[in-house]
């Protein structure tokens, strides 16, 4: 028992580094095999090994989420913490996907992306990243907020200069929003557009703003990024 704490909960120690470097590579090997899993005309035997991997890291992985919701001194918080959930969402697709060749519970595997995010925990840089966040939580709930009150603001306007004129395009609020998603975020992928003198003018306006959502929460991640390292050094 003692041992297999110190490999999930202290990778102070040597048998701690050693099982963090292992789950780390682990990870990183599982991405791979997942990307390679999408090649076309894969032979059998391929496929086969790259099962085998998929099965293997899926195993380990799966004893490492029990085995830290068995040891966890709060078993509860764990499940339910940021890294409890990221643990099993790794893991959990392999497991709907099983014997069940239905697209829409295939889809699923690419929630093993999610084992990317695993790497956090295992980084002490991410730790300042994480604490640089926090530092700006509510700023940037507010700021989410004004986001999502701006984007349905910007889809309304357009929807009003745009609907009688590109009725296919702009057919309805909903389907204006794709256009203010492209439009604030300064992507403007250019599928829809506006044509009438009311919706360029308008259109210039949001992107004018569209500068702002993106350089606000820039400039704000980008100051307590620097806080947090610059206290890390100062440690």
């Amino acid at each position: 028992m003692r041992i297999v704490k110190e490999l999930l909960f202290d990778s102070s120690t040597k048998h701690g580094r050693r099982f963090d470097l292992f789950i780390q590579f682990l990870i990183i090997v599982s991405i791979i095999n997942f990307s390679i899993q999408t090649i076309p005309n894969l032979s059998k035997n391929q496929k086969w090994i790259l099962n085998g991997i998929e099965l293997f890291s899926v195993i380990i992985f799966s004893l490492e989420y029990i085995f830290r919701v068995i040891f966890s001194s709060n078993r509860i918080k764990f499940i339910f913490s940021f890294f409890g959930l990221i643990d099993l969402i790794a893991v959990l697709p392999f497991y709907l996907s099983i014997g069940i060749d239905l697209r829409s519970v295939r889809a699923f595997r690419l929630f093993r992306l999610f084992r990317l995010f695993k790497l956090l925990k295992y980084n002490n840089a991410i730790s300042n990243l994480r604490k640089a966040f926090v530092d700006v939580k509510s700023e940037l709930i507010i700021f989410s907020v004004a986001t999502v009150f701006l984007l349905y603001f910007s889809a309304v306007g357009i929807y009003y200069f745009e609907n009688k004129v590109q009725p296919e395009a702009f057919s309805s609020i909903f389907h204006s929003m794709w256009w203010s998603v492209a439009t604030l975020t300064t992507v403007g992928y250019g599928d829809i557009y506006p044509i009438t003198i009311g919706g360029k003018m308008f259109s210039s306006l949001v992107v004018f703003l569209g500068l702002g959502l993106v350089a606000v929460p820039t400039g704000l991640i980008a100051s307590s990024f620097s806080k947090a390292f610059k206290d890390d050094s100062n440690k």
